[in-house]
């Protein structure tokens, strides 16, 4: 690789004033990066990441079955617009852009599980490509293309490439807006300024805790100014602001919803955990993190931005982990690829430099060395990641298998069957789904009020739940409970109706969950109704 096809941002380090250094700048870009060379250069390690990453992603990506967020994201996206502004109003109103986006989806691919996962593996996937260029932008171009081929076959990369969820999103949106900002920085132009503007609520519409990347980026901007760069401290202050502004409605009524993740309050052993969680196994986590340790003595000034992009926000959300329970690790993916870029820079590092004003400079022997050794370690991590790749397209541990309930329940229904469910999985959400294209599935007997007129994503249970099951001859019971007795937790008033009017006639056991089929015994045949079978009522409105 040439002098010439190195960024010039790459190896500018010490600008005598800024003028001098922003002319220069022009005149090597002019020179390296607005050549052909540097075109193809840029293609690259856009796409080559990219493909690389949709190749473990979409392998699969339609046979894993939904788990409870996923369901929740199919719920909310398959409501009508109208609807959907009423959920929002008493929960996930920070997913309002998601929603609405994959409603658009929807509406156009279907619901199908590969379709819904489609948008995320394109994000993921991307994101890849995202890195390679931030890495060919801040430092070379082989530790771009090393960065983002090893972000491609991370098992969290394939994990949370099938996942229907806004993450995938979010690692996109915050590396394009650090590109965005990392090019301003290099050419500040009007354009540039404003494309990094608009990134700012792309981040916090993917999720507010990705919005801990500012942090990093006012890191850069104190060290242009400290270069001598006097404008662009105002410049970002006002584009971030600017941004914000798009971000901070949104946020202020999402902290009034904050209860819906009270129940995440991590331990001291969730900290330890979290290199694991992240990266998708400790085979994977600890040669990552070994060798971005590495990179922080070999990326120059860029070391400490991407520390503080790797160190701040976890270390933050566990912090006030108490109050704002954001302390996730999928809440916080975006952090992976600042340690992957360190990485990249300490295995990029034998083939010379990597930083400064010899970045890419170094013997063709040398070079060839070590781009052979950088691809050699790319592919050593991706034999490692292969276990943590074939988990990723597994069902989380602990979540109930409600396709195969929902299978059973589909074989053995009959004209005129009621479901009911008990459990703290969203048991009714999950075999909604599930029965979704059956016309004639069970009647959800004991559903009072749908989702749609309580704005949630639970349902009411029939008060009055003798009178609701009278009609009904036989009953599935889909439980999710925990010590193995399908009743715990059922209100008593629906227990007592159902001991006195059913027999158990067969149970099946699944993972973490049980189906019952009940029929109604002769002593309580003949039983009449009051009028109000909320069977009838469809949970769809």
């Amino acid at each position: 690789m040439s002098v010439h096809s190195v960024r010039p941002e790459e190896r500018f380090e010490e600008p005598a004033a800024p003028a001098e250094g922003r002319a220069a700048r022009r005149r090597e870009q002019q020179q390296g990066g607005r050549g052909s060379d540097g075109r193809l250069a840029a293609a690259l390690v856009l796409v080559l990441p990219t493909l690389v990453a949709l190749v473990p992603i979409v392998r699969g990506i339609g046979d894993r079955q939904l788990w409870r967020d996923e369901h929740a994201t199919w719920w909310a996206a398959s409501l009508s617009i109208h609807d959907l502004s009423v959920l929002i109003r008493t929960i996930d109103v920070v997913f309002t852009p998601y929603y609405v986006c994959m409603h658009l989806w929807v509406m156009v691919a279907g619901d199908s599980p590969t379709a819904l996962r489609i948008p995320g593996a394109a994000a993921m996937a991307l994101s890849a490509g995202l890195l390679g260029l931030l890495g060919r932008r801040l430092f070379t171009t082989r530790v771009g293309l090393v960065a983002g081929l090893v972000l491609a076959v991370l098992p969290s990369t394939t994990r949370y490439g099938q996942e229907i969820r806004p993450y995938a999103f979010a690692v996109a949106a915050v590396l394009l807006s650090t590109l965005l900002l990392a090019r301003a920085l290099d050419r500040p132009t009007f354009k540039v300024w404003v494309g990094y503007t608009l990134s700012v609520p792309l981040v916090g519409w993917s999720h507010l805790a990705s919005l801990a990347v500012l942090a990093p980026h006012l890191v850069m901007i104190l060290i242009a100014r400290r270069a001598g760069d006097r404008i662009v401290g105002w410049a970002y202050a006002a584009a971030a602001t600017l941004g914000m502004c798009f971000v901070l409605p949104m946020a202020i009524q999402g902290s009034g919803q904050s209860g819906q993740i009270a129940w995440n309050n991590p331990v001291f052993q969730d900290l330890v955990d979290f290199p694991k969680n992240l990266f998708g196994s400790w085979q994977v986590a600890v040669p990552i993190m070994v060798l971005a340790g590495a990179g922080l003595c070999f990326a120059g000034r860029r070391a400490l931005p991407l520390a503080v992009w790797i160190v701040l926000p976890p270390l933050l959300t566990y912090v006030t982990a108490a109050k704002l329970h954001l302390f996730l690790p999928r809440y916080l993916l975006f952090t992976m690829p600042a340690w992957v870029l360190l990485g990249a820079v300490a295995v990029c590092r034998i083939a010379g430099p990597v930083a400064g004003a010899k970045a890419g400079a170094g013997a063709a022997v040398r070079k060839g060395f070590g781009m052979v050794l950088a691809f050699a370690a790319v592919a050593g991590l991706a034999w490692q990641a292969l276990p943590g790749i074939r988990d990723a397209r597994q069902l989380p541990l602990g979540e109930p298998d409600f396709r195969a309930a929902a299978q059973i329940v589909a074989k053995d229904q009959r004209k005129g069957d009621g479901i009911a469910f008990n459990g703290v999985m969203a048991e009714r959400r999950a075999i909604d789904y599930e029965l979704r294209d059956d016309p004639g599935r069970p009647k959800d007997v004991l559903m009072y009020r749908t989702p749609q007129q309580l704005g949630s994503f639970g349902a009411a249970e029939c008060p009055r739940p003798a009178s609701c099951l009278a009609r009904t001859e036989r009953l599935w019971l889909v439980a999710t409970t925990y010590n193995g007795d399908p009743y715990a937790g059922m209100p008593k008033p629906t227990r007592t109706a159902i001991d006195r009017s059913f027999r158990v006639v067969r149970t099946k056991k699944l993972e973490n969950l049980q189906v019952l089929l009940l029929e109604r015994t002769r002593s309580a045949k003949g039983s009449g109704s009051d009028g109000d079978d909320a069977g009838d009522r469809k949970l769809h409105t």
